[in-house]
C-alpha cells in the first residue's frame, strides 16, 4: 500500500510538470530577520516571528516554472507570493490577499517603485468608508501608512490598475483575505523584494 501511494505520488508529479504547472518543496527552515529596522527617518518595529506561521515566513524554495527569472508569481490561494531566481529556486514571502469582492487574477507589470510611499484612497474607497476622506489628498509617509515601507506599482496595458503590492503595519494579517485587492507583505519583506523586483517585472496574479 505504502509502495502504491508513493507511485501515485510520483506520477502526480510528473503529471504537473509535464503541464508547466508550478512545483514548491515543502518550506524550508526561514532565516529571515524580522527584527527592528531603521530605515529613511522611520524606525520599523521588531515583527514577533514566532506568532507567523513558519510557512509564511521568508524563505528561498525549489520552484519549478515556465516563467523566467524576475517574474513575480502571485499564489492568492495559497497566500504566497515568489520571485522567479535561476536554476529552479524562488523566495518566497507570506501575504496578504483581497477579500471577497476583491479578489482579481492576470498578468501585470511592475511600472513604479516608491519608497516610504503617499496613499491615496480611491474614490471607490472613500464611499464605502467615508471616514476616509480626509485621506483623498493623500495620507502622508509614516509607519501607519497603509502602503508601508515600500511599494511596488502594477499597470495593465501601459495603465495604473490601481493595485500594488506593499508593505503593512499589520504583520498578523498575513495568510488571509483581508485587502481590498493589494497584496501586502510584512514590511521587512516588501523591502527586501523591493530590492530584488526591477521595475518592468513580469507579474503573474494566479
Amino acid at each position: 500500500m505504502v509502495y502504491r501511494n508513493a507511485l501515485s505520488a510520483a506520477g502526480l508529479f510528473l503529471t504537473m510538470a509535464l503541464a508547466g504547472c508550478s512545483t514548491t518543496s515543502p518550506f524550508q527552515t526561514s532565516t529571515a530577520s524580522y527584527s527592528s529596522v531603521t530605515d529613511a527617518a522611520y524606525v520599523l518595529p521588531t515583527v514577533p516571528v514566532q506568532k507567523i506561521a513558519p510557512e509564511y515566513r521568508r524563505q528561498q524554495v525549489k520552484y519549478e516554472t515556465t516563467e523566467a527569472p524576475g517574474t513575480i508569481v502571485v499564489d492568492t490561494q495559497n497566500k504566497f507570493l515568489y520571485h522567479v531566481e535561476p536554476d529552479g529556486k524562488a523566495m518566497r514571502y507570506g501575504i496578504g490577499v483581497g477579500r471577497e469582492g476583491f479578489q482579481w487574477k492576470g498578468n501585470a507589470k511592475i511600472a513604479m517603485k516608491r519608497e516610504w510611499p503617499t496613499w491615496t484612497p480611491p474614490a471607490p474607497m472613500i464611499k464605502r468608508q467615508p471616514e476616509l476622506a480626509k485621506y483623498a489628498g493623500g495620507m502622508k509617509p509614516g509607519l501607519n501608512n497603509p502602503l508601508g515601507a515600500r511599494a511596488l506599482y502594477l499597470y495593465k496595458g501601459g495603465r495604473d490598475s490601481g493595485y500594488r503590492l506593499h508593505g503593512t503595519p499589520e504583520w498578523w494579517s498575513i495568510g488571509k483575505n483581508v485587502s481590498s485587492g493589494c497584496i501586502r507583505l510584512i514590511n521587512q519583506d516588501i523591502m527586501d523584494l523591493y530590492d530584488r523586483a526591477g521595475v518592468g517585472a513580469k507579474v503573474v496574479v494566479l
